[in-house]
């Protein structure tokens, strides 16, 4: 990271969603393999869409007006919403904890741990996607020009 390359950077969520797209993409592959089939297809369309949503926030990342740690908070809340999104729905595919999110997982409920684990990356990701796409709108309000 060079000092005209600011962290965090546009280019660094690009990079990010990119990754996260293509671990969407790779999910697709196992589909069929998972105790969940329904689950894991959400969790292949979850990695392609919060892959695309975070390359739509890089392109986007220079016209925020946000002061450092607005941005910084904004940027780590985005990313963590994506990634959890795509992990908590792979976890419950292949392991059928699936209690918070029936349709997908058609009842299916798993080990007490890791319907723990898939509960609190749900009920965390949401409020981070919030605050985060909060921040971004409050972001792209109209300022004056200077």
């Amino acid at each position: 990271m060079t000092s005209s390359d600011p962290f965090p950077s546009s280019r660094h969520l690009m990079q990010l969603g990119a990754a996260l797209l293509l671990l969407g993409l790779v999910t697709g592959l196992v589909v069929p393999l998972a105790m969940l089939p329904r689950m894991a297809l959400a969790s292949h369309l979850e990695g392609v869409f919060n892959g695309m949503l975070l390359i739509v926030f890089g392109l986007i990342w220079e016209r925020l007006a946000l002061g450092p740690r607005q941005r910084l908070a904004t940027f780590w809340l985005v990313v963590y919403a994506a990634f959890a999104n795509w992990l908590a729905t792979l976890v419950s595919a292949f392991t059928g904890a699936a209690a918070m999110m029936p349709l997908a997982g058609g009842g299916s409920a798993g080990a007490a741990p890791v319907e723990l684990f898939v509960t609190a990356l749900l009920l965390s990701l949401s409020l981070a996607i919030i605050v985060g796409v909060g921040f971004v709108i409050y972001g792209l309000r109209a300022t004056r020009a200077v």
